[in-house]
């Protein structure tokens, strides 16, 4: 895919919550340039060594999943990946040997994601090793649906597809990531979006939450990691 044509910020800030230019944190978090991210990799056992095996992007205008403007891809490591139980479904060494080293995809990412706020499911850990990664790489934000769960009352089975189940949003979420499943970057990037709009809704439904009052509840700093901060129930991107 040729690089986006995506309007570049400059500089942002990489630590705490800046809100994107043009969206102030008075407006409504439907107003905010928002991108559903999802990273599958290696393994945390693999320490600041884990790579980026896939990864998926999309787009939420007024709080709608723009599936035509999404970019997903898989990314060659450059090295052979053993056979794990919690690697993503389909990642294996011939698909990954296809696909494009992450130098040729940064270019892409930052495109798509500098000055814009990432949302995600237990978002820290995606852009942990994102930003290891993928140094050009500066959002203005992250927003967290794991953590805006836990604001809103729940505390056990918060993996991602537990809550799309829960709150009947799994068969839309399948249809909307055609080609994807449970575990796989888009798949999973499809349903952080869903859900962030859901849960938001719960917050209040008499009126659209601000970007303020969103940040209040699901916003984590970018100078991540944060000492004793929560990752959710299991160790990596899995």
């Amino acid at each position: 895919m040729a690089p986006s044509s995506a309007p570049q910020y400059g500089s942002i800030p990489t630590t705490g919550f800046a809100p994107t230019i043009g969206c102030p944190m008075t407006g409504t978090w439907q107003d905010a340039a928002l991108v559903a991210i999802d990273l599958e990799g290696t393994g945390a056992q693999d320490g600041d060594q884990e790579d980026i095996l896939e990864i998926a992007l999309v787009p939420l205008h007024a709080g709608a999943m723009q599936i035509a403007e999404s970019y997903t891809t898989v990314i060659n490591p450059g090295r052979r990946i053993a056979a794990r139980p919690w690697l993503s479904p389909g990642l294996t060494n011939q698909v990954l040997a296809g696909s494009p080293p992450l130098g040729r995809v940064e270019p892409e990412l930052a495109a798509r994601l500098n000055g814009r706020i990432l949302v995600g499911h237990n978002v820290g850990v995606d852009w942990r090793l994102l930003h290891r990664r993928c140094p050009t790489v500066t959002p203005a934000g992250l927003l967290d649906t794991l953590r805006l769960a836990r604001h809103l009352g729940v505390r056990t089975g918060n993996p991602l597809t537990t809550l799309l189940d829960r709150h009947d949003l799994t068969r839309q979420v399948t249809e909307l990531a055609a080609g994807s499943q449970p575990h796989r970057a888009l798949w999973d990037a499809i349903g952080a979006g869903l859900l962030l709009a859901t849960l938001t809704h719960q917050f209040d439904s008499s009126r659209p939450a601000t970007l303020d009052e969103l940040h209040n509840l699901a916003g984590i700093p970018l100078s991540l990691p944060v000492p004793g901060w929560p990752t959710g129930d299991q160790p990596g991107l899995f």
